[in-house]
């Protein structure tokens, strides 16, 4: 643990960003890149931990990215929590933060835009938030080009984000690796998500239906189905049981692609959306039939092991309930 008065140095322009990046490598020192929007939690920690584990120095970025907002009240309400921020970074020995505003990122007379195309991105999420993955593709493009990291890290609950990421960092040959790290669980199951903060106790509880759901097409898969709606129809049948709970979709794709999946014979993923009052919820789980689901370590659960983490990207725990 480091001291609370190390704090992360703080850079607002992506020049400083480059600068900084710059001076690393000349020193021979591998860089990492972990990309937020902020109001961080234990999810996020999982990613500075890996980062750090895996690399010299690392930089957390915290942007909220308009670009990337389908809803201006969406924007607004997304949570802010700076300070914190900065003092869970301190506590983690990250070396710098980059907390630029929007005029940094996107100046006066911007006017370039990036796309990834495909079902990748015109599917699921893509679908329900129009636009949304042109705003995550610029903005990415943009943080790669300036921290010239070697390595930069993704939460895999945003798997579909993942997958664009993943095309975009090849497509354009930018040299970062794209480290995709599993999803983290609070004790009772749900995924850790900055937008649970909104969440009321009641909502809170039916919220929970969603990693029980995925959690049952998980059994289902394990008793011999092999059928992608089959196995999509067992998570939305436990979903539906929340009443408050409307969801968007639930969908059995290839990994890689995002193309609906008929039959499960390598590996899927099942993935999920939903909203319960103003709160929009997603999650995923890995299928394969040769390779049995598991997730990421469940916060206060029994391994939570850092390093146990940082060198295998998964704990002896399986966080979705059985």
């Amino acid at each position: 643990m480091h001291d609370l008065a190390d704090v992360p140095r703080v850079l607002r322009t992506p020049a400083e960003l480059r600068l900084q990046s710059e001076r690393w490598r000349a020193a021979g020192l591998s860089v990492a890149l972990v990309p937020t929007m902020g109001a961080l939690h234990e999810g996020h920690r999982s990613l500075i931990v890996r980062a750090r584990a895996e690399c010299d120095r690392a930089v957390v970025s915290i942007f909220v990215n308009p670009t990337q907002f389908t809803s201006r009240t969406d924007l607004a309400r997304y949570p802010r929590t700076l300070d914190a921020d900065l003092a869970l970074l301190a506590s983690e020995g990250v070396e710098a933060v980059f907390v630029p505003d929007a005029g940094a990122m996107y100046g006066d007379g911007f006017t370039t835009s990036v796309r990834v195309g495909g079902p990748v991105t015109g599917t699921l999420e893509g679908a329900h938030r129009p636009g949304h993955f042109d705003g995550v593709a610029l903005v990415v493009a943009k943080l790669l080009i300036a921290a010239r990291a070697d390595r930069a890290y993704f939460g895999e609950k945003d798997a579909q984000q993942c997958a664009v990421v993943r095309r975009l960092a090849e497509d354009l040959d930018t040299g970062t690796e794209i480290v995709v790290c599993p999803t983290v669980r609070d004790a009772d199951g749900l995924a850790l998500s900055s937008r649970n903060v909104h969440l009321s106790a009641p909502e809170r509880a039916q919220a929970l239906a969603i990693p029980e759901g995925l959690a049952a097409a998980a059994r289902s898969l394990a008793a011999g189905e092999r059928g992608g709606r089959v196995l999509a129809a067992a998570a939305s049948t436990v979903i539906a049981s929340a009443p408050d709970l409307v969801v968007e979709y639930v969908a059995v794709v290839d990994p890689d692609t995002f193309e609906p999946v008929e039959r499960v014979t390598g590996r899927a993923r099942i993935l999920v959306a939903a909203r319960i009052g103003a709160t929009r919820l997603i999650d995923t789980l890995c299928l394969g039939a040769a390779d049995p689901p598991t997730t990421a370590f469940i916060v206060g659960g029994t391994s939570t092991d850092p390093a146990e983490v940082a060198s295998t990207g998964r704990s002896r725990t399986c966080s979705v309930p059985s």
